[in-house]
């Protein structure tokens, strides 16, 4: 084999490896750059929007929240007397920033086996999935943003139980949330 050939089947396959583009978008604030940027968030946005109901603003805002479109985002290290590291503060990883165990019970009930975390498209439909399960079983709008985000913050049983009534700190985020849904609603009908 000569020496084009092999470097160009290395090429390849390093191209196809691992990894993606996990960084943060430019332009967070604004949808419709946001979308040409990542044309993919998009594709994949109105694909779980015809799937399961959930409006793309809701999902970009919910995303922002979550991850800010960081495709391997995680929650930060714990320490012990501030030096001795404990692990992370939760199983939370990805863009939709699913637990493990939530994920693995999306994975089986949607029959979604190879999904992954880090890819914009199933944790787009991750979201949509948990998010029409809530409307179902709470009641919560499938445009609520505020409402969908603190029963995806607390879990369905903890919303029910309004655990999210004692922390005023979430809900001045979920309000956040939704002021974002209606600022990105807003921004996409202007640039569609």
């Amino acid at each position: 084999m000569n020496r084009f050939l092999k470097l160009a089947i290395v090429g390849l396959v390093a191209s196809c490896g691992g990894g993606g583009n996990y960084k943060a978008p430019r332009s967070l604030d604004n949808a419709c750059a946001l979308a040409a940027e990542r044309p993919a968030y998009m594709r994949a946005m109105k694909t779980t929007e015809r799937r399961w109901g959930i409006p793309v603003h809701v999902q970009m805002a919910t995303i922002h929240q979550e991850s800010k479109f960081i495709g391997d985002a995680r929650t930060p290290h714990r320490y012990a007397l501030g030096i001795i590291p404990m692990g992370r503060q939760s199983s939370a990883y990805g863009y939709s920033q699913a637990l493990d165990d939530t994920w693995e019970e999306y994975r089986k009930k949607t029959g979604n086996r190879r999904a992954r975390r880090d890819n914009i498209r199933d944790a787009t439909d991750f979201m949509g999935w948990y998010m029409n399960d809530s409307a179902r079983i709470l009641g919560i709008s499938k445009w609520d943003a505020g409402a969908q985000y603190l029963a995806y913050h607390e879990g369905r049983n903890g919303f029910a139980r309004g655990s999210h009534n004692s922390k005023p700190w979430l809900l001045n985020v979920a309000g956040r949330v939704q002021q974002r849904s209606e600022l990105y609603r807003a921004q996409l009908a202007s640039c569609r």
